[in-house]
């Protein structure tokens, strides 16, 4: 839940809303009068009347949503909203975040700490399938144009639909209801793919499948993973390793493990499809050494590629194979020395082995064998520190320095009493954890 728009792209339709928002009962007496007309059969012929419908529907949509949008700062609103104030006001806790929620007669609106309207929960509709029945009204509109003349106005207005789908999927997966999201989703893709100017939103179709295999319906995820591969739109292997867990769920280990080798032969560094081959080979006791073969193949292509030897020290590491990972590590930094994951990965490796030694130690009863454990462990956590600091040195990400700043932090002052040298690094690591660059 809290990685939904780093997970999914989402890209947001900020659709602000009109001020003069119609009230429920004008917007009704709109439809039905629409209706009446779409029923007559000399307008029935003629897209204008479809039109007419369709925007009618978005109105009353509109009508029940009120004046805001998504990502509306709150200040704008109240100057936007003027005298329509919430009934009630609470702090609520959606997916560990807090959120203030503000109840109004027909939505309830949630702002996120920074102000923003993360999510609108229609309570009143005043139709509840209203943007459906717009989505229908808008395509019997085009199947009157004959002519074309209106095809321009019946797009824009099935890609405003689409973005009201987005908008309420988006809310609904903030709200936690991941069914109801990616219906929203999949009713955006297939609008905009109908509208006159054809368009396949593969964010949306991705989303609808991420948001189903959120909540567990994998055989609803199923063809939408499927559907983003076909199109291209694999989220650099993120959508083959969703497949590959959608289809070990399913119960297709054979399905399963192909879509995973097929993405890790395109996306050998993504680390989901890496774990999920690990598991697979754990799991079914296959020789795991086939992952190798995948890697050796794929660096014969590209020898230069200092990537694909952190991705094998990555497997050696958690196949519990310590030596041979750090070998690989330090083969990476050998290929590209300015590769700073290749120094991550061997700190990573080296501090991990520290704390299992630590662990040990502390569980050990014998003086003589603790105390070799506890020169082990020291030996392991100071190997540690010139990789990070490496890797410190060549990152100019300052949120990864920041991370491992806390590593060499919790490093030094293990060591600081050892010379004022220790001393000075842990203050001056601490300092960059507590403060930032």
């Amino acid at each position: 839940m809290k990685r939904i728009f780093i997970a999914l792209a989402v890209i947001l339709t900020v659709q602000m809303a009109d001020a003069q928002v119609k009230s429920a009962e004008d917007a009704k007496k709109a439809v039905e009068s629409a209706v009446v007309a779409s029923e007559n059969p000399k307008k029935a012929v003629k897209p204008a009347t479809w039109i007419k419908l369709a925007s009618a529907y978005e109105n009353a949509y509109n009508s029940a949503v009120g004046s805001g949008w998504l990502n509306a700062n709150k200040q704008d609103l109240v100057f936007i909203m003027g005298n329509v104030k919430p009934s009630s006001t609470e702090n609520v806790t959606l997916a560990g975040q807090q959120y203030t929620k503000e109840v109004y007669g027909s939505m309830n609106y949630y702002f996120n700490p920074q102000g923003l309207l993360a999510a609108i929960e229609i309570t009143k509709p005043v139709y509840e399938d209203a943007l459906d029945q717009a989505v229908a009204a808008y395509l019997k509109a085009e199947e009157t144009d004959l002519n074309g003349k209106k095809a321009k106005d019946i797009d824009a207005g099935m890609k405003r639909v689409a973005g009201y789908y987005l908008d309420r999927g988006i809310s609904a997966y903030t709200l936690g209801d991941l069914a109801a999201a990616s219906i929203f989703f999949e009713k955006a893709a297939d609008t905009e793919a109908a509208a006159p100017e054809s368009v396949i939103d593969t964010m949306a179709v991705y989303n609808a499948g991420f948001t189903a295999w959120a909540g567990k319906d994998y055989e609803r995820a199923l063809p939408f993973f499927n559907r983003c591969i076909e199109m291209g739109y694999t989220d650099d292997g993120e959508v083959y390793a969703k497949l590959g867990d959608v289809h070990m769920n399913l119960a297709d280990s054979t399905a399963a493990v192909t879509v995973l080798e097929d993405g890790f032969a395109a996306f050998p560094q993504c680390n989901s499809i890496v774990i999920g081959l690990i598991n697979y080979y754990i799991g079914s006791g296959d020789d795991p050494n086939k992952l190798f073969d995948l890697l050796d193949q794929a660096k014969a292509l590209d020898p230069q590629n200092a990537s694909l030897y952190y991705v094998e020290g990555d497997i050696h590491k958690k196949l519990g194979n310590t030596e041979a990972a750090a070998a690989a590590y330090k083969k990476a930094a050998e290929v590209n020395p300015n590769y700073e994951f290749s120094y991550i990965g061997l700190g990573i490796l080296y501090y991990d082995k520290a704390v299992e030694l630590q662990d040990a130690a502390a569980k050990e009863l014998d003086d003589a064998k603790y105390m070799e454990l506890l020169d082990e462990f020291e030996t392991t956590l100071m190997s540690a520190i010139e990789p990070f600091e490496t890797a410190f040195n060549l990152t100019k990400d300052n949120q990864i320095k920041v991370s491992l700043a806390e590593y060499l932090k919790n490093i030094y002052f293990r060591f600081r009493d050892k010379s004022p040298e220790y001393t000075e690094n842990y203050e001056k690591y601490n300092s960059i954890v507590a403060n930032g660059l």
